[in-house]
């Protein structure tokens, strides 16, 4: 089974929060199926001052919290019955979240993010958003917020893609992911008009953005198809991506979004426009987000 191969170590940095302990139960779920390991982290942020003299000896009270922390999660998943391990490290949090995920093989991270709509969204540069930018093993973000689903198995993913190298790299992780579940895969392509004029030329390059929405988007049909996966449904639309790729989950239903990002080290973006961001941001259900790698 795909599912299993995919998935034997999932990340799940903890911080205790409500939005956490959601997404350990969620986490659980999909260790259940995938027969995997769940290794929660604490980081305790050594870019803050958390040094305190108890007793005359000098302690870490942020790391002595994250044992409370993690402890707490054991609990939670022994009840659970999942395998799993705990570990508390210092470091700034987000580059000690890629670090320990690549050094220790991870195959999935998973985090809760704080996300809100409009001008409350949640911080810029929170730490879930710079683990999508910076990591190469894949993320599962949801955005825990009284609208969130979290529903699994998922039975429908949707798959934003624009055709490129990036998208088109997430969607061999996330087919691979649907075709395990047998999940039907929403393929979306979005024909961006506003980046459009009202001339002779933009009209050629309307038809043109046209034709490469379509291409791409059986550039996925194609692969879930060798895939195994009967069950796909094609949408190419027109308008902003971010919002098209909202109003989609909403209309299908969907379950889970996969798609690329190509974050790179030490650059303050993520690209594929900053759909991928404001996806995350924004969706009310879990997004898997597919870095290219180192």
């Amino acid at each position: 089974m795909f599912y299993r191969a995919m998935y034997e170590n999932i990340l799940i940095p903890y911080d205790g929060s409500d939005g956490a302990a959601e997404v350990l139960h969620h986490t659980s779920e999909i260790a259940h199926l995938a027969d995997a390991t769940i290794h929660v982290l604490y980081v305790a942020d050594t870019t803050r001052d958390s040094v305190t003299v108890v007793e005359g000896q000098t302690v870490d009270a942020l790391e002595q919290h994250g044992e409370d922390v993690v402890d707490e999660a054991a609990k939670t998943l022994d009840t659970l019955g999942v395998s799993y391990d705990t570990d508390v490290v210092q470091g700034n949090p987000a580059p000690t979240i890629v670090d320990y995920a690549e050094r220790y093989d991870q195959d999935l991270v998973v985090m809760a993010t704080h996300g809100r709509e409009g001008a409350s969204r949640y911080l810029i540069g929170s730490v879930s958003e710079k683990v999508v930018r910076l990591s190469s093993v894949p993320v599962l973000t949801a955005r825990m917020q009284p609208d969130e689903t979290l529903e699994f198995p998922y039975e429908k993913i949707l798959i934003p893609t624009d055709g490129s190298p990036a998208a088109t790299h997430a969607s061999e992780h996330v087919v691979e992911l649907a075709a395990s579940l047998d999940a039907t895969i929403h393929v979306l392509s979005v024909v961006d008009d506003s980046v459009l004029g009202p001339d002779v030329r933009s009209t050629i390059s309307g038809k043109e953005s046209e034709q490469a929405a379509t291409d791409a988007v059986e550039t996925v049909v194609s692969e879930a198809e060798t895939h195994g996966v009967t069950n796909t449904i094609r949408h190419i639309e027109h308008g902003a991506p971010a919002e098209v790729i909202l109003d989609c989950i909403e209309a299908n239903d969907i379950h889970a979004v996969g798609m690329g990002t190509t974050g790179r080290r030490g650059t303050d973006r993520i690209l594929l426009g900053s759909v991928a961001e404001k996806t995350v941001r924004a969706a009310p259900v879990p997004v898997i987000t597919v870095g290219r790698g180192k």
